[in-house]
């Protein structure tokens, strides 16, 4: 898979942090050699705004970084100023989609648990725009049909030469509701199934008979970088939702992925079940 722009930068940030810990300097001593605050610095490791490769290699510099090591991050440094596809677009889009759609860009794996609705990303538009005009009752059609949209476009990853691989797990809640009326999840049914053919599509279904499970808070999702490092956590609330990124926290929702995959029904089971709700009246 591509590099994309916010996994240069997002593996820059860890990078310089890394080789300064290695150095034994605080921000601000680091910062204080090469002409920037302690602030600036703080940004560049959190991955939080643009970054001035000049600086990058300064740094690289006084943290007796290699070359090969040095070239490499101001190599970073440079290429994280792509934007995303969705930058161009005429309408603005929520923060939290914003990230969501650049994190999703340059992933290699997500794992998400859903208990009220199919994941967007195995959405049919149908189904999509019923979710949105009950999450977003006072928005206006175009902006329903906006958000609908970019929705569509986001699942375009699934039709790359390298797509990520998609795991769901998903709660027999979120088959069971009717959303937007009996057709339009008639065909939310089929389309999931269609999915779960796919290599790289991965589907099971937790079913009521389990009871209680690792997830009774709700809806979340791993995206998972190329490295360890790169992984963020995405929980839903309502109005947007939550980026986490701290190890404690990722390694929660991982665990508790593991434990929801293990309670669900295998492949095959959770098809027949899917398929069997399908056609019930």
């Amino acid at each position: 898979m591509a590099v994309g722009p916010t996994t240069r930068r997002r593996q820059l940030g860890a990078d310089l942090r890394r080789l300064r810990e290695l150095k034994g300097l605080t921000l601000e001593e680091a910062g204080a050699r090469v002409g920037i605050s302690k602030a600036t610095l703080s940004r560049y490791e959190t991955k939080e705004g643009t970054v001035k490769w000049p600086a990058v290699d300064a740094l690289c510099r006084e943290y007796d970084a290699t070359d090969e090591e040095r070239v490499a991050l101001v190599e970073l440094a440079k290429g994280a100023k792509i934007q995303g596809w969705w930058r161009s677009l005429a309408d603005s889009i929520p923060e939290s989609m914003n990230l969501m759609l650049t994190l999703e860009d340059e992933v290699v794996r997500e794992d998400h648990y859903a208990c009220m609705y199919v994941p967007g990303l195995l959405q049919t538009r149908s189904y999509a725009e019923a979710v949105h005009r009950a999450s977003e009752v006072q928005c206006p059609d175009r902006e329903v049909q906006h958000m609908v949209d970019i929705r569509m476009k986001r699942q375009e990853l699934l039709d790359r030469e390298d797509p990520p691989h998609i795991w769901c797990v998903i709660d027999e809640a979120a088959i069971r509701r009717f959303v937007g009326g009996r057709e339009v999840m008639q065909q939310q049914l089929a389309h999931l199934l269609a999915q779960s053919e796919r290599p790289h599509v991965t589907i099971q279904v937790l079913p009521f008979a389990r009871g209680a499970h690792a997830a009774a808070v709700g809806s979340f999702a791993v995206l998972r970088g190329q490295t360890r490092e790169l992984d963020v956590v995405y929980v839903d609330l309502i109005g947007g939702g939550l980026f986490m990124e701290k190890p404690a926290e990722l390694e929660r929702y991982k665990l508790a992925f593991e434990y929801l995959s293990a309670q669900a029904l295998d492949f095959e089971s959770s098809a027949e079940l899917i398929e069997r709700i399908s056609k019930e009246p």
